[in-house]
């Protein structure tokens, strides 16, 4: 679990991560000594503007330190998400930026394992693979058939891809924080 302060950094980080890039500068935040900050983790960056979605980017498999994920997942879904346009500076002030901070991931033996609101959902097929985050369902309101159904899809494959003896389901937590505006 992160603390509060440890959650308001990584938040300050993302933003500024985002600035420098639209700026042509380094990123002027170095990362505290603590130890959480180093260690390898997955996380995703989400920006919403408005109240919609504006870009979402990140590593699910723990590749490198927390910090680095964070700064190289911010300028991602600002300007590399491939569903919207690179973030322009007019708009830096009007968007918010969501961590979600993942735990590793455990295979899914049978679906009663899966809780919506908990878990997040990662499907792989062959060359296939889609994931949604935790908090997805609950913004949509979908119940555990429903969430399936769209990682399935989010995957490129049919909507009932899970239950093909072929697809590997996995299952993750994660500690999802946002700036309060």
């Amino acid at each position: 679990m992160l603390t509060s302060e440890q959650k308001r950094f990584l938040l300050r980080l993302a933003r500024e991560s985002i600035q420098a890039k639209l700026e042509k500068r380094k990123i002027r935040l170095n990362c505290p000594e603590e130890k959480i900050y180093h260690q390898k983790r997955g996380g995703f960056v989400t920006i919403h503007k408005n109240g919609k979605l504006r870009g979402c980017i990140g590593y699910v498999i723990p590749i490198k330190s927390l910090c680095e994920t964070i700064k190289e997942m911010a300028i991602a879904a600002a300007f590399n998400d491939p569903r919207f346009s690179p973030l322009t500076y007019d708009e830096l002030d009007k968007i918010e930026i969501e961590i979600s901070v993942l735990s590793e991931l455990i295979p899914v033996h049978s679906i009663d394992e899966i809780e919506v609101g908990r878990d997040g959902l990662l499907m792989k097929n062959g060359l296939y693979s889609g994931l949604l985050l935790p908090q997805v369902p609950i913004e949509w309101n979908w119940d555990k058939i429903t969430f399936l159904e769209q990682t399935c899809l989010k995957a490129g494959l049919n909507s009932d891809c899970w239950k093909n003896s072929e697809t590997e389901i996995y299952r993750f937590t994660a500690e999802v924080f946002s700036e309060s505006k």
